[in-house]
């Protein structure tokens, strides 16, 4: 598995979408009110809506274009509707780093 630090805790505004870029591979992030951070791949399952610009609370996500409701522990998509993303586990070091876990080694960008 590919560790990659994609910034400092600090870094990430709360309940705010980040995007992680990484060869073809588009994560959204997200730093949670309990200072948790989560990543799922960046594409609702439903019209391919960009989940880092969606509404975050609690540990979901909402979808910018069509409020499909997104748990960002799991990458399930709630009900009524059905689907899901791919999540990623992240970790934050004794350092305040913030460490994306991949399976794939490539260039990594942060934006």
């Amino acid at each position: 598995m590919n560790e990659v630090i994609v910034g400092h805790i600090d870094e990430f505004p709360a309940r705010s979408g980040r995007i992680f870029r990484m060869d073809g591979l588009e994560l959204a992030l997200f730093k949670l009110s309990d200072g948790t951070v989560r990543a799922v791949e960046n594409r609702c399952p439903h019209k391919g809506g960009q989940l880092s610009e969606g509404i975050v609370c609690d540990h979901h996500v909402y979808c910018p274009l069509h409020d499909w409701k997104i748990d960002l522990r799991d990458g399930l998509v709630q009900a009524p509707d059905e689907g899901c993303v791919a999540p990623y586990r992240v970790e934050v070091d004794e350092s305040g780093n913030v460490v994306l876990f991949l399976k794939e080694e490539a260039e990594a960008k942060v934006s």
